[in-house]
């Protein structure tokens, strides 16, 4: 019988002493770290092994610790000839097709936040290890673990099963975009009113998302799951102005980075009914979900919503209307919005948080002016690669212009 390459697997029922790193499939390889109690031993042998058998007698050893992900990949590894696997994987019930890696270890020392110590012991950026916990997939000696800010003590014993890549749900397609800046690691976009971020219920398709795959030839940062890669922040489908996409991971956690601590310059232009006073001033109030309607965003008490800030100051007076400034400190959910509207003086065209006075909607609908009149004018960060300051801005759009222009006179 030719002399082949075979793998024997001995029972590891015993439990194992965790190590940094167990386990992580790279690049179409699998690397393997031997553990107390897991050994494999893949050695050049004349017996041919009964891979039904060894399925019979210890179960544990194709099922327990990922060794089906072994098996599964095993004929796509350079040292392997052992073409039987898709036979045991039928055996013990599998399929070739597993859908999960499993990362196995323990905190290292001085312990600390729970995201970052699984960050510095997986290998995995902070940001995908923040997705996992939301999504339920760590274990802390044994017990599911979501909250990213816990604080761990050195070492206690981790697990999270970390899903394989899938593709896309979003389609690439050739939609127009006016690209403002672009670079390998990001791209700043101008979005025009009516275009959807990313694909969602109601919109499966025709969303910036699907703009940027076909541009950027699928080449986004996956932090943001496969419904909406590259999205560091977004802005409301009926908004119109700039808005940053990551096209690395690096840059995304640069980025994300940034707008955690608030210290992403965001300026937009809005026009309000009536005339605020002061003409300059700042809207502090919690942002939550309205307890009357699911749909809307509302001011809460500070407990129960997220801490917001917008500052505002009067550029223009209008006819039964202002043309604002308003800059962000925070970025939550139609801010500009909730807090204009909280303070008497809600958008023009805004269907949601306020009523356009009833002398100017005869403007609006000869004007065909059918959104909230709010564009996204400037933004301003630090290149999460390069480290540069960089800055853009970006003009009013035609519609709100001609709005403008209609009420100056």
């Amino acid at each position: 019988m030719p002399d082949r390459v075979r793998m024997v697997v001995t029972q590891h029922l015993l439990a194992p002493r965790t190590r940094l790193l167990v386990r992580r499939e790279q690049d179409q390889r699998i690397d393997l770290e031997l553990a107390l109690g897991i050994l494999r031993d893949i050695r050049r042998d004349q017996c041919l092994v009964d891979p039904f058998a060894v399925t019979q007698k210890h179960p544990a050893a194709f099922t327990r610790r990922g060794l089906s992900r072994l098996f599964a990949h095993s004929c796509q590894h350079p040292t392997c000839h052992f073409d039987d696997h898709p036979q045991i994987l039928a055996a013990m019930g599998g399929s070739s097709n597993i859908s999960e890696d499993l990362i196995e270890g323990c905190i290292g020392p001085g312990g600390g936040r729970l995201d970052k110590m699984l960050a510095e012991a997986s290998g995995l950026s902070r940001e995908r290890v923040k997705a996992l916990l939301g999504e339920g997939r760590v274990t802390l000696d044994g017990k599911s673990a979501a909250q990213a800010s816990l604080k761990v003590s050195e070492g206690t014993p981790f697990a999270i099963r970390v899903p394989a890549a899938a593709p896309a749900e979003a389609i690439a397609q050739d939609i127009p975009l006016d690209v403002v800046f672009e670079d390998e690691f990001l791209i700043v976009i101008d979005k025009p009113a009516g275009l959807v971020v990313h694909p969602a219920a109601g919109n499966s398709d025709g969303t910036l998302v699907n703009a940027l795959l076909h541009h950027c030839r699928g080449q986004l940062s996956g932090i943001g799951g496969v419904a909406r890669p590259g999205i560091v922040h977004r802005i409301d489908k009926d908004t119109s102005g700039l808005l940053v996409v990551a096209k690395t991971d690096r840059a995304h956690e640069g980025l994300a980075a940034q707008f955690a601590d608030h210290s992403i310059e965001r300026a937009y232009k809005a026009i309000v009914g009536g005339h605020p006073i002061p003409i300059a001033g700042t809207v502090t109030g919690a942002i939550g979900r309205s307890s009357t309607n699911r749909k809307k965003m509302a001011i809460v008490d500070e407990g129960r919503g997220k801490h917001a800030v917008t500052h505002y100051r009067t550029l223009e007076r209008l006819r039964n209307a202002s043309l604002v400034e308003c800059r962000l400190e925070t970025g939550r959910t139609h801010q500009v919005r909730v807090h204009m509207s909280s303070i008497g003086h809600p958008l023009l065209g805004d269907p949601v948080y306020g009523r356009t006075p009833s002398a100017l909607r005869p403007i609006l609908q000869r004007l065909q002016f059918s959104r909230q009149a709010l564009h996204a004018a400037e933004l301003g960060f630090i290149h999460p690669v390069k480290k540069e300051k960089v800055h853009f801005v970006s003009p009013v759009p035609a519609d709100m212009a001609a709005l403008i222009d209609e009420l100056q006179n």
